[in-house]
Parts: C-alpha cells; sequence; structure tokens
C-alpha cells in the first residue's frame, strides 16, 4: 500500500521496498551497478508503475544515445526447415505455427535486399538463417553474399546463423561479416526445459568462437 512522507506518496513493491525509479537512474549514470533486490524490484514492477520506469529508463538512454536509433533491417534468408525443438520459436520442428518455409534465398534476393535497406538508412544489415548450424555449403554461400555486399554497399553486416565452430565463424569474418547475433536466450538451468536438442554449453561455446576470432556479440 502507499506510504506518505512529508506530504509526498511512495510506493512500495512487493519485496517491501520504496520504488524510487529515478534513483535507480541515476545510479546507472554514475556507474554503479544496481544490486540483486534492485534489479528484482524493477522486474516486480506493477503494471501501473510502467510508465515512471520507462521514463526513468529514458533518461539513461538519452544521456548515451540522445534521441537518436539506428536501424537495422533483417532478412530472413532461410525460413522453417529446422530440426531444433526450441519451445519459443514458430520455425521448431515440433511447431504448427503457419509460417513461411523456404531453403536459402538466392544470392540476388540477399543482396539487393541489402541495397534497398542501405537506401532505406539502415545502419546495420543481417543476415538470418533457421536450423541447427550452417553447413558448410551454405557457410560458403552466406560468405560469398558478404562479399559481394561488402563490394558495393556501405552498411554494417550482421549474421545469426545457428552453432557456429571457430572454422565457419573464421570464414565469416574473412568474408566481411562485421557481427553475429547468436542468443543465450535463458539460464542454464532453465534451458532443458525449452530446448531438448542443444544445451547451453552448445551456444556458450558458439559465443566463444565468434569472439575468438575477433567478431562482435
Amino acid at each position: 500500500q502507499p506510504k506518505t512522507t512529508t506530504g509526498i506518496t511512495l510506493k512500495i513493491n512487493p519485496l517491501g521496498s520504496f520504488m524510487n525509479y529515478d534513483v535507480y537512474a541515476q545510479k546507472a549514470l554514475s556507474g554503479i551497478l544496481l544490486d540483486s533486490q534492485e534489479m528484482h524490484a524493477i522486474l516486480q514492477t506493477p503494471n501501473d508503475d510502467i510508465l515512471p520506469l520507462l521514463h526513468s529508463a529514458f533518461q539513461v538512454r538519452k544521456h548515451h544515445f540522445g534521441r537518436t536509433v539506428q536501424i537495422q533491417v533483417l532478412m530472413n534468408a532461410k525460413s522453417g526447415l529446422c530440426p531444433e525443438d526450441c519451445g519459443y520459436c514458430s520455425q521448431a520442428s515440433n511447431s504448427d505455427a503457419p509460417i513461411d518455409k523456404y531453403p536459402l534465398r538466392p544470392a540476388e534476393e540477399i543482396i539487393d535486399a541489402a541495397r534497398q535497406a542501405k537506401a532505406n538508412g539502415a545502419y546495420r544489415y543481417c543476415i538470418v538463417t533457421s536450423g541447427r548450424a550452417p553447413t558448410d555449403r551454405e557457410v560458403d554461400a552466406v560468405a560469398d553474399v558478404v562479399q559481394q555486399i561488402k563490394q558495393d554497399i556501405d552498411i554494417d553486416i550482421c549474421c545469426c546463423l545457428g552453432l557456429l565452430n571457430e572454422n565457419k565463424a573464421q570464414r565469416l569474418k574473412e568474408a566481411g561479416v562485421d557481427r553475429v547475433n547468436h542468443n543465450l536466450n535463458t539460464s542454464k538451468n532453465h534451458t532443458p526445459n525449452i530446448v531438448s536438442t542443444h544445451t547451453y554449453e552448445d551456444r556458450v561455446n558458439t559465443l566463444h568462437a565468434i569472439q575468438k576470432v575477433g567478431l562482435d556479440t
């Protein structure tokens, strides 16, 4: 319940602490890491307090980035046809979502889309493929496309291709890829609850391979 102190009404979250989002913002701006209880409190923000929370978060964003945004365009270069059973993904083998399914798009389609992305003001163009991991042939195809894009178009290239080893990551880097997107979708302990076809360590190993060859993640 709200408490009143010297005429100011302060809300208390379920953990019993005062919800002063501006204080959290000032700590972040000062380079102070929020402690676990403060982080938990933010995650427990009541629906009625979402706008105050967003306002305070925006103060941090504005300090670092102003009111500018970077446009990033995603190309779904291969859709569906995935053997993985990730519980959150519409392209998973056990999903019945009505999605398009197709193999790797022709090179010209991917290149033309990159050209259009640049014309529309995009800073980064991300080539995304479904599947557990790209085959050697798919890595070669993506690398060739990236080389062609880099020759003609001044745009940052990101790839999201699934599990990678160091060799495949190196080939992508040499082709001109700037960044690889690869998420740790949940904690190590919770991973078996959402996917059985790969492990948390598989994803961590991919990140290590990406970082070892000098690609951004």
